[in-house]
């Protein structure tokens, strides 16, 4: 498979780089469902989303977002025809960039309380809780051991979001 890294850009500006890799419908819900929904799998993408991806759609993305060294995909040992998923370093490197969308989403879109909670504590925490959520996915997803005794990002952002979904209940 040709890397998608390799292909001619409209041009050199950052700024269109980015949206090139990330700008289309479907990148960043995948991203954010890898890095903040701690789903790995396929089928845990197309069903574990709210938004409704289609198969073929996500199929494509899962293997753009790979040709462009966000995701990383491995065997699964389990079952030989499964695959896992997981950030790189470029793909853990987003935290601050979801950060800001979703601090912008709060701020200028009308967003539910429970999808949002995860931001508000994002935009709350700042650079300081990115650091150490970008070492936790580091972590879980290359395997690179952070601090001792560092408290989960992800437990905090998970036990949040349960109590918006159970307060709205």
């Amino acid at each position: 498979m040709d890397d998608v890294r390799d292909q001619a850009h409209r041009s050199g500006c950052p700024i269109n780089l980015a949206v090139e890799v990330l700008g289309d419908r479907w990148s960043l819900v995948v991203l954010r469902d890898v890095m903040f929904g701690n789903r790995h799998y396929f089928r845990e993408l197309l069903t574990g989303s709210q938004e409704g991806i289609a198969s073929n759609i996500l199929a494509d993305r899962l293997r753009r977002l790979v040709g462009h060294g966000l995701l990383w995909r491995s065997d699964d040992a389990t079952h030989r025809q499964k695959i896992r998923y997981s950030l790189t370093e470029s793909g853990v490197q987003l935290v601050p960039v979801m950060a800001a969308l979703g601090s912008w989403g709060r701020r200028h879109m009308s967003v539910s309380h429970e999808l949002s909670v995860r931001a508000e504590l994002l935009e709350r925490g700042g650079p300081e809780l990115w650091d150490r959520f970008m070492a936790e996915l580091r972590e879980q997803h290359l395997g690179i051991p952070r601090p001792p005794g560092t408290p989960s990002v992800f437990a905090e952002l998970q036990a949040a979001y349960e109590a918006a979904v159970a307060e709205a209940d």
